[in-house]
This record gives structure tokens, C-alpha cells and sequence, in this order.
């Protein structure tokens, strides 16, 4: 549940992103640039376009799958870093140290070209 509601608030944060790069600003003509605009700055808002509604949709779906995400994540934590301190967990001796067993002789080679020389 956790990994699908992860994947829909990556979608929709791309989503939103994206909707509100397309997004004309206000006064954004080239005439407004230089001060050539007949609208206000503060253009009287209308009912919105598609472009509003879907950033309001995603705006909305973000705000409540990340509080979903804040929540499981609290309840998902089962332990703490620092159980098992007191019980380190040996893996391979350190340099310098012996072991703890004798390792058993070399046997003898059979083959001569490899035998020790005795003198």
C-alpha cells in the first residue's frame, strides 16, 4: 500500500511540476515587457482554465498522499539503530592476532620437480 501510494505522489509531484511550468503568469506578454499591456497586473481572475483545475486537483492529491506517507512512516518504525550494541558481530580476526587452532602440516608432495631440495 505504502510503495503504491509512493509511486502516485511521484507521478503527481512530475505532474505538478509540469502543469505549472505551462502556466501562463500574469502580464506574461512580449507587450507587457515593455509596458505596452492593457491589462492590470492583477487581472480580474475568471472562472480558470483546464491548466488551474488540474493544479489544484494535483495540489490537493499531493498534500494528502504526503501526510499519508508522514503517517505510515511513523508506524512502520519497528526497532531502534542501536539494538545489538552490547553483541558485536565478529566477522574475521584482526591482523596481528593468532589463531585459535594449529593449522596442520604440509603433506609431503608426490611430485619431484616440486619437492623441497634436501641437503
Amino acid at each position: 500500500m505504502v510503495t503504491l501510494v509512493a509511486a502516485i505522489h511521484i507521478i503527481v509531484c512530475i505532474t505538478l511540476v509540469i502543469v505549472v511550468l505551462l502556466q501562463q503568469g500574469k502580464g506574461a506578454d512580449v507587450g507587457a515587457v515593455f509596458g505596452g499591456s492593457s491589462s492590470t497586473v492583477f487581472g480580474a481572475s475568471g472562472a480558470g482554465n483546464i491548466l488551474t483545475k488540474v493544479t489544484w486537483a494535483c495540489a490537493a492529491i499531493f498534500f494528502m498522499t504526503a501526510i499519508f506517507l508522514a503517517y505510515s512512516s511513523t508506524r512502520r518504525v519497528t526497532g531502534s539503530i542501536f539494538e545489538g550494541v552490547g553483541n558485536p558481530v565478529r566477522s574475521a580476526p584482526r591482523r596481528g592476532t593468532l589463531p585459535l587452532h594449529k593449522p596442520a602440516a604440509p603433506a609431503p608432495s608426490a611430485n619431484p620437480a616440486t619437492a623441497p631440495l634436501k641437503k
